[in-house]
């Protein structure tokens, strides 16, 4: 058996589980961790300019392709501390990355050595394992457990601190008799699964909410077949969102008090039996739980026992992995089907669609300063079917949310229950190192774009081109929103003069100016009909140089975007809706004009 050290050792289970990929800064303590990457040669490294990012950009690798762990390294002390925001962002959305920090000498802790901190106990609340490994002997083993546990059950974070003198210590190991260890994934039961279609067949309007779990279950396609073959209608959550294509027959909408459209909330609170599927009933999804549950029955089906009866019980709760379940499902249905005992859902699916036909907002605004609703709109016309779009939070995430098309899997790749602002730059750098082949769009408003620009000179040493919108109102825009209850707009204004950039017109921030020293490409949109121009512009000046291109749009400063605060049945729309065909052009299905009043 071949003695080497610790690290090689670690190095080589990474090649052997699949995990090639990471993001990182080296630092003294994790240094030899570096140096045994750089003498094996077969993981592939990106230097970011700062470790929350290279925890960001590690989540955005892993969430573009089924299968994926994107990995964040970091040295002692501080690199740790920074990757929480990371980690805890990926524990509360099941994503599973790995992260590995250096650390003190085994004799110097507890003795407030230089960058010695506990970073396994301040990062055990959002892990699944989080380990300071004391002795050399033990790191295969911690590493085996580490990818168990990151694909078993809910997918989660793992993080792994080393000492710098274990990872130098010398073991006996041979990768040849290394093997990953089993993924257990619970799965539901032929009687489960007859329970679920019996309440099927005793609803008159049935749907089926798809959650982050079918996509984590890598099932998409089958559970669009499964949505076929019963004939049900489909509302994707947040982390949902492109398991079927918007423009799909069954796709009745989002739901929610903020990501949503209007026709979804009509068509959940018209349904009397939800099944959800890898969702956890998040609150900006359900929002008052007497309006979203009153008059329906409901199926929860979930890998996470805990999740089960967590926020509501529900009628019939089910463990299984979604993709077994979905499978399941399918089949038992395919044998009714064959049978001749499927309920015909058309007239209720058809009910669902002249919701979607008739209940839209509009987007259509030829207003200057430019209104949000147009940006989504010109994204939509200027962006394919296959552009995968990464956001996190703000009015631009729900605005986007609300107007942008999603169609296919993956393709929507957002922070959902964290939320961190400057998450969207980062990870968009990651999901293009794990796809590069794939346009993708990166959308934020101007505060989430600043809290990590730094990150945009990643884009251009590494060659990770993207486009990046950022719809700029110089404001805290959400916060502003949420201050209306308080009948304030305090502390949330970014606007200033620039005294080196008179031409952002009180805007403050030139982000052109910085985007290019960064050494990116950026365009300034003031018009609305320079939009679609900008956007053409940004896909030739991406393939051109190879870089991050930020198209800079200057919005009106205040824009309030439909939300509600209580139910999803008191959505408050602050701007004009759509009444014909012209003022949603770019809707996936065409406005049903309202009828014209009889005499």
């Amino acid at each position: 058996m071949a003695k080497m050290r610790a690290v090689d050792a670690a190095v080589l289970i990474l090649e052997k589980e699949g995990a090639t990929q990471a993001f990182g800064l080296p630092g003294a303590a994790i240094n030899p961790f570096y140096s045994a990457m750089r003498a094996h040669g077969g993981i592939s490294h990106v230097l970011a300019r700062h470790v929350e990012g290279a925890s960001h950009m590690a989540e955005g690798f892993t969430r573009a392709q089924a299968g994926n762990i994107g990995i964040c390294i970091g040295t002692s002390g501080p690199a740790g501390t920074d990757m929480i925001t990371g980690l805890y962002s990926a524990l509360a959305d099941s994503i599973p990355i790995l992260c590995i920090t250096g650390q003190a000498p085994v004799a110097k802790l507890d003795k407030e050595d230089f960058q010695a901190v506990d970073i396994a106990s301040i990062a055990k609340p959002v892990t699944k394992l989080a380990k300071t490994v004391l002795e050399a002997g033990q790191v295969p083993g911690v590493f085996q457990q580490a990818f168990q546990l990151m694909r078993s059950g809910r997918p989660g974070p793992v993080l792994i601190d080393l000492p710098i003198d274990v990872q130098q210590t010398e073991i006996e190991f041979d990768i040849d008799l290394y093997e990953p260890l089993p993924i257990a994934k619970p799965q539901a039961s032929r009687a489960q699964i007859d329970s679920v279609l019996a309440m099927l067949d005793a609803a008159e309007r049935p749907v089926l909410v798809a959650g982050g779990g079918i996509l984590n279950a890598d099932a998409a396609d089958d559970f669009v077949a499964l949505a076929e073959t019963l004939g049900v209608p489909v509302i994707p959550t947040l982390m949902g969102w492109g398991v079927i294509p918007d423009d799909h027959r069954l796709m009745a909408g989002m739901v929610g008090l903020q990501t949503q459209h209007r026709y979804g909330n009509e068509n959940l609170l018209a349904s009397d039996l939800v099944i959800g599927l890898g969702n956890r009933w998040a609150n900006r999804h359900t929002g008052s739980l007497d309006v979203y549950t009153r008059g329906r029955k409901f199926v929860h089906i979930d890998i996470e026992p805990t999740q089960i009866g967590r926020v509501f019980a529900p009628d019939l709760g089910i463990v299984s992995d979604a993709g077994a379940a979905i499978r399941g499902l399918l089949e038992a249905a395919r044998e009714r089907r064959s049978a001749g005992s499927l309920p015909d859902r058309a007239a209720w699916v058809d009910e669902t669609q002249q919701r979607k036909g008739s209940l839209q907002r509009k987007t259509n605004f030829d207003n200057v300063p430019i209104k949000p609703q147009r940006v989504y709109q010109e994204m939509n016309r200027a962006f394919g079917r296959d552009t995968r779009y990464v956001t996190t939070i703000g009015l631009s995430q729900i605005a986007g949310a609300q107007m942008l098309h999603v169609y296919r899997p993956r393709h929507w790749i957002n922070c959902g229950q964290a939320g961190p602002l400057g998450w969207t730059l980062p990870a968009a750098l990651g999901v293009v190192a794990a796809d590069p082949s794939t346009p993708v769009v990166a959308l934020s408003g101007d505060y989430d774009f600043q809290f990590m620009i730094e990150e945009l000179a990643v884009g251009a040493q590494f060659k990770l081109p993207y486009i990046h919108v950022v719809v700029n109102n110089s404001y805290l825009g959400l916060i502003r929103q949420a201050q209306r209850n308080f009948e304030m707009d305090y502390h949330v204004s970014l606007a200033f003069d620039n005294v080196n950039s008179p031409e952002t017109e009180g805007y403050g921030v030139d982000h052109i100016k910085v985007a290019e020293g960064l050494g990116c490409k950026a365009i300034r949109v003031r018009e609305v009909e320079d939009l679609h121009a900008a956007f053409v512009r940004a896909k030739d000046l991406m393939s051109q140089f190879q870089v991050p291109v930020v198209v800079e749009v200057i919005l009106e400063r205040v824009t309030n975007i439909a939300m509600s605060g209580a139910g999803i049945d008191a959505i408050n729309e602050f701007e004009d809706l759509a009444t014909g065909p012209e003022d949603a052009p770019t809707a996936t299905i065409p406005l049903q004009p309202a009828p014209v009043p009889a005499g």
